[in-house]
């Protein structure tokens, strides 16, 4: 039952993924699936176009919105991110983000030494917020084509999820697109490549400083249904929250950080039981029991 527990996450990430991307016939023919189900946003970054996916990603979904001639504003896509900011905040990039999980396995590989933070950390996990404004509302809504459409400028351009998870699938089986292949392609496999590298080293460096969807949920972490409370009686200060986090986040002094993904490996980690959910009461110590 405690290794079940202990890999309780990673099993939720692969039966999400395999189940938000269970159109094997996508994958067989090379084409992309248009059903109904295309219709409902999924909570993670999970490529529209992925041969397998059965939904669509909340920020592709805002950009084709606020891109095009007709509207400028989904009530239904804001209201989807407000419902699960709300609810769980950057849980969802824990839990439920297939490119989440990808980097979470990368970094479960053996490296030379591996790394608590990239140089410039301080500013670089701020980039996330600028391509959220900049890539993902800005550009859309004012860079517009002749016709009056904006483009979906993350997507086209930064997104690594769809790079790998639609693009090299779909160009794998479709020989008219390998012909078409161009720079921008290059460059998108250019990010992905040096991303898929640096999860080697650094635990999810595309979660801490570039994904617009996990800026838009960490906004909601101090005030989400699901969020982290320090028992301020038992906790000690020692750090061990700290050293637990692969993100490398004081948690005993910033519960509810922005960066934080809700892996839980804190919780597991405090020798005092100090760290619970704003619902519930702190944990006994590890290894202790009630007398």
């Amino acid at each position: 039952m405690g290794r079940l527990r202990k890999h309780a996450r990673m099993l939720v990430q692969l039966a999400f993924t395999a189940l938000t991307n269970g159109y094997a016939a996508g994958f067989a023919k090379g084409s992309i699936y248009k059903g109904p189900g295309k219709f409902i946003c999924l909570p993670g970054l999970n490529c529209y176009s992925c041969p397998g996916a059965l939904g669509s990603c909340p920020i592709g979904s805002l950009q084709a919105v606020i891109g095009s001639r007709s509207y400028r504003f989904s009530f239904y896509i804001a209201g989807f991110l407000l419902l699960f900011g709300a609810l769980f905040g950057r849980l969802v990039c824990g839990w439920l983000c297939p490119f989440g999980l990808v980097q979470d396995l990368l970094y479960k590989i053996p490296f030379v030494k591996k790394l608590r933070r990239l140089p410039g950390d301080r500013w670089l996990k701020y980039l996330k917020y600028v391509i959220l404004a900049g890539f993902v509302i800005v550009l859309p809504l004012t860079v517009l084509d002749i016709v009056g459409q904006g483009q979906p400028w993350f997507c086209k351009y930064i997104c690594p999820s769809g790079t790998l998870f639609a693009g090299i699938p779909l160009i794998a089986s479709n020989p008219p697109l390998r012909a078409a292949l161009g720079w921008l392609f290059t460059w998108k496999a250019a990010i992905l490549a040096a991303l898929l590298l640096l999860s080697l080293l650094v635990y999810r460096p595309f979660c801490r400083y570039l994904c617009p969807l996990g800026a838009i949920y960490g906004l909601f972490n101090p005030a989400a249904l699901y969020r982290f409370r320090i028992d301020k009686e038992k906790c000690t200060g020692c750090g061990a929250c700290q050293k637990a986090c692969k993100l490398d986040i004081p948690i005993h002094q910033t519960p509810n950080s922005p960066e934080c993904i809700r892996c839980g490996d804190c919780r597991r980690a405090c020798p005092h039981g100090a760290i619970c959910t704003a619902n519930r009461r702190a944990a006994r110590p590890f290894g202790k029991t009630r007398t």
